[in-house]
């Protein structure tokens, strides 16, 4: 029988029932049964003492160590069995948490009990919005520019930057008329996207900072930094003229090459040879060069005859020559004189794609004034009349065809103008032509335009379907609704 009431029990060591034993002894005295938890409505993140925000769903893991964390010292004394969320409504600023404790009691008999602790949502701006809404939110910058007229390397950076994630941490991005701005929270994720610039892109940068505020009392400093990085003024199709120097240590090359491609190094090749050589970052600030022409200025000319030239002797210690062109000599007509009888003979590397009849674009130089110091010191005799560039094909047929479209960054721009337009269906051609560029770029599928077949084909290379990714759409039923169920 109970000691205490004289209801007949199992026997125990108490020698109590239950009820009496609970009437005797409160095993969650001393643990709250309410609290706080600070939430902040911008981010939506929760407050994790003493200073770290951390994003929680409701009633997910997270939330619930958080809210064990606040009472974690009185649950000490006692055993904690269970514990997790009884439902509440999501607007009502209210979490409840269900507990099983237990603990040994009197002679050594084990008490179990079951306690709801509320907690009440407090709100409460963490600092990251804080600066935000300040509008002195940025603690670095990192601002690229690159000298040149073309965009070229600046679209095949966005893309890098949108493959590998790494504006996941600005705040901002401002494009103004020589580059991009990326702000950042902490100098930290700016070094690592200046890191990043210097692996991808040749480049070079510089770093300072301006103190804002000092505390003497606590000797901590804030500081604004600012990190410059200059990409190098070439770009994909420019005619460069490199020191002499610079073009006897690459293998003899002749000193006028073209830019094939721009990636972590500048590629070159020589149209007279097919010599090709990579200049990197360091290699190019000792010896710089410039572009002779601008994308304004090619030309476009028409191919009268062409000759494949199989078997060239290589010059005395010459470097690797490219196996994807083939050399060739032509003679061109510029379209705009075809009423004259006036032809210009060149050499060009792009044999393998040239047939009498293509139209090419190319830059003239025997009818222009080069302003350049080492075009102007050199031999007239080795400088090419035309240097060809690429096959012209037409335009607006290659952009009703394709069926595949880029992301693009959310950046604050400035007025934009139909050069740019231009820039960028180049750039999406480059893509086209040119498979080493394409497999560091995400190319998504664009469903809004139907494939078409290959029987009106005019030759212009395209983007396989293997080559695409789909894009992702997730619409409100699939994940569910507002109002839908929650799923445990």
């Amino acid at each position: 029988l109970c000691c205490q009431c004289g209801v007949p029990i199992p026997p125990n060591p108490a020698n109590m029932c239950v009820g009496c034993l609970r009437a005797q002894v409160d095993i969650t005295e001393g643990i709250p049964k309410q609290g706080t938890v600070h939430f902040c409505k911008q981010c939506e993140r929760y407050l994790q003492p003493p200073g770290t925000w951390i994003q929680c769903a409701l009633e997910s893991r997270e939330l619930l160590a958080l809210c064990l964390k606040k009472i974690k010292a009185s649950l000490s004394k006692v055993r904690l069995i269970d514990a997790g969320f009884i439902w509440t409504e999501p607007h009502s600023k209210r979490l409840k948490l269900k507990l099983t404790v237990q603990k040994e009691v009197i002679n050594g008999a084990v008490l179990q009990q079951v306690f709801v602790v509320e907690y009440i949502v407090q709100s409460q701006m963490c600092e990251d919005c804080h600066r935000i809404e300040a509008k002195d939110f940025w603690k670095a910058v990192v601002q690229v520019r690159q000298k040149t007229v073309h965009k070229k390397t600046f679209y095949y950076l966005e893309q890098l930057i949108l493959k590998h994630r790494l504006h996941q941490n600005t705040l901002r991005i401002k494009e103004i008329h020589d580059g991009l701005d990326f702000y950042y929270s902490s100098k930290q994720h700016a070094q690592k996207m200046v890191d990043f610039l210097q692996c991808t892109v040749p480049s070079r940068s510089k770093s300072s900072q301006r103190l804002i505020s000092h505390d003497i009392h606590s000797n901590v400093y804030n500081y604004k930094s600012t990190f410059s990085v200059e990409i190098v003024p070439i770009c994909k199709d420019n005619v460069v003229c490199l020191s002499p120097k610079l073009a006897q240590s690459l293998g003899n090359m002749s000193q006028i090459c073209v830019c094939i491609r721009v990636t972590s190094t500048i590629h070159l090749i020589d149209p007279r040879t097919l010599q090709i050589a990579e200049i990197d970052g360091n290699t190019y600030w000792r010896h710089p060069f410039n572009s002779l022409f601008h994308p304004k200025q090619l030309e476009e000319f028409i191919i009268m005859d062409i000759n494949r030239v199989h078997e060239k002797k290589k010059g005395a210690g010459a470097g690797a020559r490219s196996n994807k062109h083939t050399l060739a000599e032509a003679w061109v007509r510029k379209t705009s004189e075809l009423d004259t009888d006036h032809q210009y003979f060149c050499c060009t590397h792009l044999g393998h794609i040239l047939n009498p009849g293509d139209l090419v674009l190319g830059f003239d130089l025997a009818n222009c004034n080069l302003n350049d110091e080492f075009a102007n010191k050199m031999n007239p005799q080795h400088i090419p009349d035309v240097v060809l560039i690429k096959k012209s094909y037409d335009r607006s047929k290659r952009q009703r065809r394709r069926n595949w479209k880029l992301k693009e960054l959310e950046r604050d721009r400035e007025a934009t103008d139909t050069d740019d337009e231009r820039q960028y269906q180049d750039f999406l051609e480059d893509l086209e032509e040119d498979e080493t560029i394409r497999k560091n770029v995400n190319i998504y599928r664009n469903a809004d335009i139907p494939v078409e077949s290959d029987t009106d084909d005019d030759g212009a290379p395209r983007i396989s379907l293997a080559e695409m990714l789909e894009d992702l759409h997730i619409s409100q039923d699939a994940t569910g609704g507002e109002g839908a169920e929650m799923l445990t």
